[in-house]
């Protein structure tokens, strides 16, 4: 049974490039052999980050990461059963939410601002498979 997972979190401390490289690695090193394929997105405050793969798996991550030190205030925002992957390309791809139009996250939210706490689910994970479709996520992602 695949299931998808949506989460966001707010940085412990101020995210700093070798943080997040860290993260990024982990996840691509980790991932594979599991079978978990995903996307986070972040701001210099926020994650977000979307998770697939067998329930097992996925509930398992899910756990370790509520219990990471890099971050804190962990929501989840959707978790749900699947037909088929989203991000079946992504070990852990990648987007760097400062970085994209306002104009994008305006058409998801009331306001210019990555907070995907704010609205529902569904409109936060439109706006991650909406990054798919525009080309937002880092190449260096793919695996």
């Amino acid at each position: 049974m695949l299931v998808r997972c949506l989460y966001t979190s707010h940085v412990a401390e101020p995210m700093s490039p070798a943080l997040l490289a860290g993260i990024l690695e982990q996840s691509r090193v980790n991932n594979p052999p599991r079978g978990i394929t995903g996307l986070l997105c972040h701001t210099s405050e926020v994650f977000a980050q979307v998770l697939e793969g067998g329930r097992a798996e996925v509930s398992e991550l899910l756990g370790r990461l509520m219990r990471d030190t890099r971050h804190r205030n962990v929501t989840l925002l959707v978790y749900e059963e699947i037909k088929e992957r989203s991000f079946a390309g992504w070990s852990m791809g990648q987007v760097n939410v400062d970085a994209v139009n306002p104009g994008l996250l305006l058409r998801y939210s009331n306001r210019p601002k990555f907070d995907p706490e704010a609205g529902s689910g569904e409109s936060a994970m439109s706006l991650l498979l909406e990054l798919i479709a525009t080309g937002a996520i880092g190449c260096q992602a793919k695996r």
